[in-house]
């Protein structure tokens, strides 16, 4: 169904065994790459190593509900997309689950091909608002000049500073979303690839060092700022 040059990642939340295991073997067929838990707190720690691009939650779960679970994901300032499965057809649980932070909400028993389209229009939307705008292989703004090709940036005086793979790959992510936040996880993500998560800390020394090199005043910058809990976000002027 979903065409993408990077399979899809989903984590499928159900403790219910046979169920679980059968939305895992239909989204596999359909090309995803598909993670699951049986229970809330274990959301948690595969969230912090892996990048997501939905999560399909059951309401009733052990040890914490998916209610509880979507809220939490959200108070962390993830935008990953969920769907909400529930047993559960009272308009006022629906509405529940919306306003916790849910982009979706399926009732049981479902139609497997409706949960399948309503997979794909979710991971489609959230990459749709996610693409970046294109940035040429040249980038000049207020603080220097970027050469991608060569690897090399001008500073703010002038100089020439020799950028890494790691380093050009920031920037130009930043460059793409210029006066957006773009978050730690897509940072992560998208420059060191799925699965292998440097520490934050490794993202703040690129930070300092594009401060070093672009800002007239590295205290306070005015291109390259942190948003605390959240992210980076580039501004040009």
């Amino acid at each position: 169904m979903l065409q993408k040059e990077k399979r899809a990642s989903i984590l499928v939340v159900e403790d219910e065994e046979s169920l679980r295991e059968a939305l895992k073997l239909n989204l596999e067929l359909e090309g995803y790459e598909v993670m699951t838990v049986d229970n809330g707190p274990s959301v948690f720690k595969v969230i912090k190593n892996e990048y997501l691009d939905l999560i399909i939650l059951d309401i009733m779960l052990p040890e914490m509900d998916g209610i509880t679970v979507c809220e939490t994901i959200r108070m962390q300032h993830n935008d990953v997309p969920v769907l909400f499965l529930s047993a559960r057809n009272s308009n006022a649980d629906r509405v529940e689950g919306l306003k916790k932070g849910g982009d979706d909400y399926l009732t049981k028993p479902f139609n497997l091909e409706e949960l399948l389209l309503r997979v794909d229009k979710l991971i489609m939307k959230n990459r749709r608002i996610k693409a970046p705008q294109t940035v040429a292989d040249v980038y000049e703004f207020k603080g220097g000049k970027v050469d991608f090709g060569a690897h090399e940036a001008i500073d703010k005086d002038g100089n020439s500073q020799e950028l890494s793979k790691k380093e050009a790959a920031l920037l130009k992510l930043l460059f793409e979303h210029e006066g957006e936040v773009v978050s730690r996880e897509s940072i992560l993500q998208i420059v060191w690839g799925y699965n292998v998560y440097p520490t934050t800390r490794t993202i703040d020394n690129f930070i300092l060092n594009f401060r070093k090199y672009f800002e007239e005043d590295s205290r306070n910058p005015k291109h390259f700022h942190s948003v605390r809990g959240i992210g980076y976000k580039f501004t040009a002027n």
